[in-house]
């Protein structure tokens, strides 16, 4: 293994906060909403990095964590490929123009908080050899284009690079692309204020579901630049045809569908400069042809009088989301579990959150389980993963992608540290099998037993 690059820490333009639990009023599939409150900046508490040195995150009592990969150039997401090879796509794409004086300073200041890695625009191809949890790591594809959303089906590799949904020729245990790949339809790339293009498969494969973020954070740039935003197309994977899915969607930066349902989920970053506590961030099956409020309301049919001009009729049509997960956790990673994972969290998904900029308290920094129950959420979320920011400030990892192992493991992107985690039980749940169809679509899971918040325990590998 490589050894972790080192990341200074740094002296930040705002005051270092402790990253805490946010209100269970806030949090679930009613959610206490507070009144909006506005100012010329927002409460703005930034990561302040620090290698991980011999720190781990750490994970429930049962579980164990190791870093399979170290020295990537910001990885986003990951895919686990039917022989138990993991794709990592890196990169770092937008091209937004600030539009106002705080913008400049919010993106320096943010800036502060990542890593300054530059983005790889590539996949990494991740192999265990042996069998024993150490992997190896080759170049599949380079001079992508911030690449981001992975699936596969059958032989066909498909990613979405900012601009781009592309299709590579895969072979089972194939280590590297044959040849540059086909464009299967561009994407809205125009300004890119929000520049991740999410991506899955349906679970017959006929279609790809693509994640396509605002290109403001409250339509500051005219409506004409949200032509193609803010929503989720539906692709057909043979043709590359597309129509609109849905709508009002502000960023929705990871999708995966719901084993046996085939029913498509997504998580949601939602609206700024609303206060601490506005507007939650949240997971949501995502209904053909519906709205979701954005830019004119959230969660549901509360009006956003910052939009100019209004629409009431909109408004009036707008879906409420089904599960908040807290304001500003930036939520950039969802997946459904399976049986292997153990029976404390073998119904639910799990959900990656990158963590605020933008709180006077720190939200997210972490990995968090939301069991569902008869098909839908059921409880309020658990840490599965924490650890990657200290009381002080002090962060040494953000999680990004999170992506389930049939086989009994949980891949979590870390884009802070650049590095791959990879969380395991210490007593395996079921035997080893293969996935088959898209590999964005796991295994069923298995009926969920009474959950609570787990121990958490440093039982970890570091990086090496």
């Amino acid at each position: 293994m490589k050894t972790l690059s080192v990341i200074a820490a740094v002296p930040l333009l705002a005051a270092v906060g402790v990253c805490s639990a946010q209100s269970g009023s806030l949090v679930g599939p009613e959610p206490e909403l507070p009144k909006p409150q506005q100012g010329l900046l927002p409460d703005m508490v930034i990561a302040e990095p620090a290698p991980w040195g011999d720190k781990v995150p750490t994970v429930p009592e049962g579980y164990t964590i190791a870093a399979i990969a170290t020295d990537l150039k910001i990885p986003r997401q990951t895919l686990v490929l039917p022989n138990g090879d993991i794709l990592v796509a890196e990169g770092r794409g937008g091209n937004a123009a600030k539009l106002k004086p705080k913008d400049v300073i919010a993106g320096i200041i943010k800036a502060r908080g990542t890593s300054p890695v530059k983005g790889g625009n590539r996949l990494t191809l991740l192999r265990d050899p042996e069998g024993d949890g150490t992997y190896e790591a080759s170049t599949f594809a380079e001079n992508l284009n911030a690449p981001y959303g992975l699936a596969l089906v059958d032989n066909n590799l498909y990613v979405a690079n900012q601009d781009a949904l592309v299709r590579f020729d895969y072979q089972p245990g194939q280590m590297k692309a044959s040849g540059p790949p086909e464009t299967v339809t561009l994407l809205p790339s125009e300004i890119n204020h929000h520049w991740t293009k999410a991506l899955t498969a349906s679970a017959d494969g006929q279609y790809l579901y693509v994640g396509i973020g605002s290109n403001s954070n409250i339509t500051e740039r005219g409506m004409t630049a949200e032509a193609d935003r803010a929503r989720v197309w539906r692709v057909n994977a043979r043709t590359g045809e597309y129509k609109t899915y849905a709508t009002g969607l502000r960023n929705p930066t990871a999708l995966t569908i719901q084993p046996d349902t085939g029913q498509l989920w997504a998580v949601v970053n939602e609206r700024d400069e609303l206060g601490s506590d506005l507007v939650p961030d949240y997971l949501t099956a995502v209904q053909e042809n519906a709205f979701y409020g954005w830019p004119y309301s959230y969660w549901g049919q509360h009006v956003d009088e910052r939009v100019r001009p209004q629409d009431p009729e909109k408004v009036k049509a707008a879906i409420k989301p089904d599960y908040s997960l807290g304001a500003h956790v930036a939520a950039l990673g969802v997946d459904f579990s399976t049986a292997a994972m153990g029976d404390r969290f073998a119904e639910g998904v799990f959900v990656g959150e990158h963590g605020s900029w933008n709180r006077s308290e720190p939200s997210g920094y972490k990995v968090v389980f939301v069991p569902f129950s008869a098909g839908r959420p059921s409880g309020p979320p658990v840490d599965f993963v924490a650890g990657f920011r200290d009381s002080d400030g002090t962060t040494r990892g953000r999680p990004v992608g999170v992506t389930v192992d049939p086989r009994g493991a949980l891949i979590v992107a870390d884009d802070l540290s650049n590095t791959i985690w990879r969380i395991t039980p210490t007593q395996p749940a079921g035997p080893r099998t293969q996935t088959d169809g898209p590999a964005s679509v796991q295994t069923p899971t298995s009926p969920p037993t009474p959950t609570q918040t787990p121990t958490q325990t440093p039982t970890s590998t570091p990086p090496t």
